[in-house]
């Protein structure tokens, strides 16, 4: 009985720790306080590891000291102004001008991605969450490769998590071509150690310096929408030129002194089956893929090995925008997303957007588990009056995750948030759109991880004609959605009330 007694005492002195250290958050107090209940001095092991890191490389947030002068043209509406004016202190080097294109799906993103490597010059910078060694990989890690052997610095970062799954043959093929390869929070001593919940969520491509590619759409052939067992998938993403690309080139170059090199032992030849990825990928009747037109990049060849053929976009159905070539003139905010500094940018710059709104709030997101203050800004938001629309999955990837989403449904719906469930496929965009000229897009989602766990980035781009062309598509979206009423929410049994409340408490983790 003597070591129960101390065992209790001993998670007594670890909650009193956790409830310290959280004062200022109680609801994630709370949690903490629950899971070290359920889980005796385990649960404070999963806190500090979680949210405490040891060997976590801290920085000062990417600012510049110019850039509280920057301002909107009188021509914008006073609530652009306010939120463009509250988030210069966010941002990494200010307001800058810049051209933006919206790709609203995978084939769409890879086809203008290609089309922009093929025409590189000095340099590619490559920063992935995800980077998969399928048809879309190859084709791409080919193309970067080739890249390479003409004499352009290829620079690549891969998340050590998001892509454990890359083959390491693979790397050591790229850097044998020449490109420089580093991994952030690789799942090997001493990093697994102490930085295993800590993940790079970023999705950039910055291309001489003066186009760069950012959103929610990682490097898998899942992305394409043509995936088999996956299904049609819808994610956002974004093509900037002008000045804008700078600020992102800041952040990948913050990210890769970061980031662990990646060494070869010995030298490695390429062994026959790495061999036919070294070669543009062939579809029938093509000669090879730098043999496509300018300005168009067919995908029949991604497919090759799988025995079926990926038309383009017209011949398989996959969603297009109507404006897919236009690029609207834009200022642009870039926001950075860091574990290693005290003020969690991204949420920080969401909160803000939505206490500031004066008209309409449309969100998008896959993952939607906010905190309080959050949630609070998106009531009071409605009771000024703003008409809010939240687009989330109907089926989430992540059953845990989309348990305790379910649980902040209700209060929404009574506050008159508009609910609506994506039914078509697979919903991974993360935007928002504010009062028809401003618009948010990046990589991060409404939860703990991406505000305070993850490096994030994201575009908030001041612009009426990008805000109009991502609302009618946000519209479209809708033709494809259900409205979620408060008796669908009544009608749950409770089991199922009980699973979503228990997923809640696990939010800190998700």
């Amino acid at each position: 009985m003597v070591w129960i007694l101390g065992l209790y005492l001993l998670n007594t002195f670890f909650m009193l720790i956790v409830a310290i250290r959280e004062v200022r958050r109680p609801a994630k107090a709370l949690n903490w306080l629950v899971i070290c209940l359920i889980l005796p001095v385990i649960g404070f092991g999963l806190y500090l590891s979680t949210t405490n890191p040891v060997h976590i490389r801290r920085r000062e947030r990417l600012t510049s000291p110019h850039n509280e002068s920057d301002t909107l043209p009188d021509s914008f509406s006073r609530s652009a102004s306010v939120i463009a004016h509250a988030l210069r202190h966010l941002t990494v080097h200010g307001l800058r001008t810049g051209q933006v294109q919206v790709l609203i799906n995978g084939i769409e993103t890879y086809e203008k991605l290609i089309e922009s490597l093929q025409n590189a010059q000095k340099m590619i910078d490559v920063e992935y969450y995800i980077f998969r060694d399928d048809q879309i990989g190859r084709r791409i890690t080919s193309l970067l490769m080739e890249r390479a052997a003409a004499g352009v610095r290829v620079r690549f970062v891969r998340d050590g998590w998001g892509s454990r799954k890359f083959p390491r043959r693979k790397i050591i093929q790229m850097m044998e071509a020449g490109i420089e390869c580093r991994t952030m929070f690789p799942l090997s001593f001493p990093w697994i150690m102490s930085n295993w919940n800590y993940r790079d969520h970023c999705k950039i491509v910055i291309i001489d310096g003066k186009e760069a590619f950012t959103g929610g759409i990682n490097v898998g052939y899942e992305y394409t929408g043509l995936k088999p067992n996956v299904g049609f998938w819808r994610d956002t993403h974004l093509r900037i030129t002008g000045e804008a690309p700078v600020d992102l080139q800041a952040i990948f170059d913050a990210h890769w002194h970061i980031a662990s090199p990646e060494r070869r032992k010995a030298r490695t030849r390429w062994n026959t089956k790495a061999e036919d990825t070294r070669k543009p990928i062939q579809g029938p009747g093509r000669k090879s893929q730098n043999s496509a037109p300018p300005g168009r990049t067919a995908l029949s060849g991604w497919s090759a090995e799988s025995g079926t053929e990926l038309g383009t976009m017209e011949s398989t159905g996959v969603e297009t925008s109507p404006s897919a070539e236009a690029l609207h003139k834009a200022y642009v905010h870039t926001l950075e997303g860091n574990p290693g500094i005290p003020t969690p940018v991204i949420r920080q710059a969401y909160f803000i957007c939505l206490t500031q709104a004066a008209k309409t709030i449309d969100i998008t997101t896959p993952y939607f588990i906010p905190d309080a203050d959050i949630i609070n800004g998106i009531k009071t938001a409605v009771a000024r009056g703003v008409r809010v629309r939240l687009l989330v999955p109907h089926h989430v990837d992540q059953k845990v995750v989309g348990l305790a989403s379910r649980t902040y449904y209700g209060e929404l719906l009574e506050a008159g948030v508009h609910i609506y469930l994506y039914d078509k496929g697979m919903l991974h965009a993360k935007q928002m759109i504010i009062d028809e000229e401003i618009a948010e897009i990046g990589a991060a989602n409404y939860d703990l991880r991406s505000f305070r766990l993850n490096y994030e980035v994201c575009e908030v781009l001041y612009s009426i004609d990008v805000a109009r062309e991502l609302t009618e598509q946000f519209e479209r979206d809708l033709t494809d959605s259900v409205p979620l009423r408060i008796e669908d929410l009544l009608q749950r049994s409770l089991s199922q009330r009980i699973l979503e409340q228990g997923a809640r408490l696990l939010s800190p983790l998700l």
